[in-house]
């Protein structure tokens, strides 16, 4: 008790510094954080969207869409297959999760089988499953073929879409600087935002409602728009102009450099005018060089989200691997395109089930009320300590000021956000600090009656207690790590805090408190021990 190491004396009192500066940052305005010394971080705890207020969406991944384009390229791939094999059909289209046709001589029932074949996939594994299924189940009865998704290949697009859109969702907020946003899956195919300190959910709407899809097709300079609709040009789709006037473009339906090509996407001017500046990878550079290179003088058609943004004529070929998108933009609007494209493009539509908004003034009185609630149960807690422990209780309510300085510095230092739940957290903290160091002081209580010197009483007293404190804070952390793994939202952030509390209090009590005590005791060497 009397003689700890140097070493240890010297660590806890840098934890506790460390601790201490940590939290310095969260206690002033953030404009007065580049003024600190260099030595403190400058990390902030963050307020939660219950605290600050700000902007909750509830996203629905439209998957059906994407179905819809399955079977499209389905559609477009059986008919290349039948005609590469020279087999007749009729009726070909899409119905349900299924394409169908109609041979127009049943006899070649086999040789149509065999030849779309070569269009079924085997999936990868999908849920539990050890290995993968088909992605399709192709049946013929009399002449008519289906080739159906099976329900394998329906369930492992969804989820794929859905996770694929959870990560563009992130990335999209994160490119706009707004910080502890919270983006989860609910259910399959819903996505929850909460975006903190957001005053305007219509940015974010208008942010994550575009689907951000970039391609490159060729314009079909030999085709109209009514060849299209008649069915005269079927490798062909007419598609709108974006900039709201009635013109129609004819495209080839063949993309041939895709979005997912590009590395980069910034805003900048040209003659003036805002335009979008984009970086294609190596492979899109390569594949855009070709494409210019073998389609001089001709349209080239640079479509977002189904809609023609422009359709310059290639003059030359364009090796660089760069190029410039330019149209009816503003500053604003070619920023955001340059965010949504850098972010990289959603698998899917999606749309807005449900809007909320908090207001700041709400999070201030919840701030208001979680920190009267703190304070009172400091003060009754202390009260209680001195009363009943005397000089005990100060080093015990001495150590909880210590607790709660550290676990405030350790969420600044992790940058966690604070939740309202999270204040419950804190509060269950200041709970479990004071009764370990009740658990130690009342088996230094039992030593002295039981006999023992003061300072064998103090020694066995914290050696005993702490067993019983390790076992007690260890499984509350089990079910701290569980909330936390299991939990979403503000479960997660009653976690984090009860986590942290957790770890501090075993400090402070187990180490915190000894080293307050010894010095204590070497100062007074008491006859009697004060409990």
């Amino acid at each position: 008790m009397l003689n700890q190491p140097p070493w240890k004396v010297w660590l806890v009192w840098l934890v506790c510094i460390v601790g201490f500066l940590a939290l310095v940052p969260s206690l002033v305005p953030r404009h007065m954080l580049d003024g600190l010394p260099d030595f403190i971080p400058k990390n902030q705890i963050n307020l939660g969207l219950d605290l600050q207020g700000g902007a909750q969406l509830l996203l629905e991944v439209e998957t059906s869409a994407l179905l819809k384009e399955r079977l499209e390229d389905l559609t477009g791939g059986v008919r290349a297959e039948l005609r590469a094999g020279n087999i007749g059909y009729r009726g070909l289209g899409a119905q349900g999760r299924a394409v169908t046709l109609t041979l127009t001589d049943p006899s070649q029932e086999q040789a149509a089988l065999d030849a779309l074949a070569t269009l079924n996939t085997t999936l990868p594994p999908v849920g539990m499953q050890l290995t993968g299924a088909n992605e399709l189940e192709i049946t013929a009865d009399g002449g008519r073929i289906s080739l159906e998704l099976t329900e394998a290949a329906v369930t492992m697009r969804e989820n794929a879409a859905l996770a694929q859109s959870l990560e563009v969702v992130r990335r999209r907020i994160d490119e706009l600087g707004t910080r502890e946003t919270s983006v989860q899956r609910q259910g399959s195919n819903r996505i929850l935002v909460q975006v903190p300190g957001e005053r305007n959910p219509e940015n974010i709407k208008r942010l994550l409602g575009r689907t951000a899809r970039l391609t490159f097709q060729m314009v079909d300079m030999e085709a109209l728009p009514e060849d299209v609709r008649q069915g005269r040009a079927p490798g062909s789709v007419v598609l709108p102009a974006d900039d709201g006037d009635a013109q129609e473009y004819v495209v080839k339906r063949k993309i041939d450099v895709s979005g997912e090509d590009l590395v980069d996407a910034q805003p900048t001017f040209q003659n003036g005018m805002p335009v979008v500046s984009f970086r294609f990878d190596t492979n899109g550079a390569r594949k855009f060089a070709r494409i210019t290179t073998d389609n001089v003088n001709r349209l080239f058609a640079i479509v977002l989200d189904g809609k023609v943004i422009s359709a310059p004529r290639i003059r030359e070929p364009i090796t660089q691997g760069s190029g410039v998108i330019s149209g009816s933009f503003t500053v604003e609007t070619a920023n955001e395109l340059a965010v949504l494209l850098r972010a990289g493009a959603l698998p899917a539509p999606m749309s807005v089930v449900e809007e909320r908004s908090v207001g700041a003034e709400l999070g201030a009185d919840s701030i208001r009320a979680g920190t009267l609630a703190c304070i009172i149960a400091g003060i009754l807690v202390m009260a209680f300590m001195v009363l009943y422990y005397g000089v005990f209780g100060v080093i015990a309510n001495v150590a909880l000021v210590v607790n709660l300085v550290l676990v405030l510095g350790a969420m600044s230092i992790l940058g966690a956000t604070l939740t309202l739940p999270g204040i419950a957290g804190i509060v269950l903290t200041i709970g479990q600090a004071v009764d370990s160091n009740v658990l130690i002081y009342e088996r230094i209580r039992e030593e002295q009656r039981a006999g023992r010197t003061p300072l064998a009483a103090l020694d066995t007293g914290f050696d005993e207690a702490i067993r019983t404190i390790v076992d007690a804070n260890l499984t509350t952390l089990i079910a701290a790590v569980a909330l936390f793994e299991f939990g979403s939202g503000p479960v997660k952030g009653f976690a984090v805090t009860l986590g942290i509390g957790i770890v501090t209090t075993m400090f402070t009590a187990v180490t915190f408190t000894r080293l307050v005590v010894g010095l204590w005791y070497r100062r007074t060497r008491p006859a009697k021990i004060p409990l």
